[in-house]
């Protein structure tokens, strides 16, 4: 059954595009990540335009945050003075982002700078995950134990200093602030909720227990990302709301299956699947850029 999508201008599968959400779903049920780096990019790659993509693919990243953030908020793993810091950031970010978008739109680039961006941050991500969990997997079978990291660092050195209880930390207020700030740069011009940044960065740069980290991550993420649909619903009009529903529901179907079965995984393992799947993608978007391009010039006619 097709259907025609209203802003993105194009027909497609309904079940295509609840079989897409619930593929993303289950995967980020299984590995516990967002989901947005891989949902923009597979829309693009099923013919819909990236900018209606990214502005799109924003509110499952946002629902599913929503949904993962009350289950945080019941063991109180979410350190909201935290989040809070990191979610004055991300809306700066995504101001700033989403006036790029626009410029980049009105210039005829946003499609190019947007496959460009998937392709690099794909491919880096992919590596260092593919990288991460072979070390990860040989460490176990070796059954050597992992370095503890270190908690103190130059970040702890910097001035505005506030408490943040619920991580134990006691640090400047300025790395969690630009933390927040680029990824919310990231959500507006990629659709992402950039947890596969915000986490590693408040693990290693700012030394938050990793008890605490997803919990504060996806409540950045839930506003961050909300915000950044709203501005493209009135900067740009690139949200298809009857995408957005199709995406939801096949997605909440998706990541309840997920949810149940990644326990029962081992994490290096399910580390380097997802690294696997991530290396795949970029390819592909890679390739559609080097060997298929729609054009190489856009001409625009001038007229009074």
């Amino acid at each position: 059954m097709h259907i025609y999508l209203p802003i993105a201008e194009v027909s497609v599968s309904a079940f295509l595009l609840l079989g897409l959400g619930a593929g993303v779903g289950f995967l980020s049920g299984i590995f516990g990540v967002g989901g947005g780096f891989l949902m923009t990019p597979l829309l693009i790659l099923i013919g819909i335009p990236p900018s209606v993509s990214v502005a799109t693919g924003a509110t499952q990243v946002a629902a599913s945050s929503f949904s993962a953030v009350l289950a945080h908020w019941r063991r109180k793993t979410v350190d909201f003075k935290m989040g809070t810091v990191l979610l004055v950031g991300g809306i700066a970010g995504s101001v700033v982002g989403v006036q790029i978008f626009a410029i980049l739109r009105e210039r005829g680039q946003v499609d190019l700078v947007v496959a460009l961006c998937y392709v690099a941050f794909l491919g880096i991500v992919g590596a260092l995950m593919f990288l991460e969990g072979l070390v990860a997997l040989r460490r176990s079978r070796r059954g050597t134990a992992r370095k503890p990291r270190r908690r103190h660092g130059w970040v702890h050195g910097l001035p505005l200093k506030m408490r943040f209880r619920q991580s134990n930390l006691y640090i400047s207020a300025i790395p969690p602030f630009f933390v927040g700030a680029l990824v919310g740069v990231l959500a507006a011009i990629m659709g992402v909720g950039g947890g596969f940044i915000m986490v590693p960065a408040m693990i290693y740069l700012l030394g938050m227990a990793t008890t605490v980290v997803v919990g504060t991550s996806l409540f950045q993420i839930m506003f961050v990302t909300g915000a950044t649909t709203l501005l493209h619903a009135i900067a740009n009009q690139t949200v298809d709301v009857v995408l957005a529903v199709l995406l939801l529901l096949g997605g909440v179907i998706g990541a309840q299956v997920g949810a149940r079965i990644g326990p029962r995984l081992k994490a290096e393992q399910l580390r380097v699947l997802l690294a696997l799947l991530v290396l795949v993608v970029c390819i592909k978007l890679a390739l559609d850029l080097i060997l298929e391009p729609d054009e190489f010039f856009t001409i625009a006619e001038m007229g009074e």
